[in-house]
């Protein structure tokens, strides 16, 4: 039986309010798809099927970070930055992996999380397709994972750097919209084997 972690990257105020540090404005567009997903997730759940789990990935860095000699101060632990945006927040039984680095992977339980769980496969989204979600997927298949990424449900600060994200991640992830997803499992597949492109295009 296929055993799904949604993972929601970086959904916080420093990136997904126009009042934070490294605002991208990408996250406007999936913002709905997202709590689309989390509706469709949590319902499942309340129905007992647990085979598909959101896990929220949380930029949280200390004062003096390292990151912060490359980029602005932002997403520090505590902040307002740090937080989840409002339309996002987790509910209290789902998992939440703080970061400090790209990869939600770097440094974190969330390896160690996902085995206990017997996950199989990561499913991606949330922001900067080119940065934190290619990061966290990268890592994902080196832990053998299989990737899927939900084509609709990531952005990134502008069209361009989002379609360059894309690309990669069709190098080595399945690219999917969350409708061919969603149907894949009501047809009783896993989207991994039974849903979306075959010549996995960017779309």
């Amino acid at each position: 039986m296929p055993r799904h972690a949604i993972l929601i990257i970086d959904m916080l105020n420093d990136f997904a309010n126009p009042k934070g540090a490294l605002f991208c404005e990408g996250t406007a567009i999936i913002t709905p798809k997202l709590q689309e997903i989390f509706k469709w997730v949590r319902e499942r759940n309340a129905e007992g099927k647990d085979d598909v789990q959101l896990v929220h990935i949380q930029e949280a860095h200390r004062k003096n970070d390292a990151d912060f000699k490359v980029r602005p101060v932002h997403a520090v632990d505590g902040t307002w930055g740090s937080d989840f945006v409002t339309e996002l927040k987790p509910e209290e039984d789902e998992y939440i992996v703080k970061k400090r680095r790209h990869s939600g992977f770097a440094y974190t339980d969330l390896d160690l999380y996902l085995r206990e769980e017997n996950i199989d496969t990561v499913v991606v989204t949330g922001t900067w397709t080119n940065v934190c979600v290619r990061s966290t997927a990268t890592d994902a298949l080196a832990r053998a994972y299989k990737v899927i990424s939900l084509t609709d449900a990531i952005h990134s600060k502008t069209q361009e750097m989002h379609e360059h994200g894309l690309r990669d991640l069709s190098i080595f992830t399945k690219l999917m919209t969350f409708d061919e997803y969603k149907e894949a499992w009501e047809k009783g597949l896993d989207p991994w084997t039974g849903g979306g492109d075959p010549e996995n295009k960017v779309k």
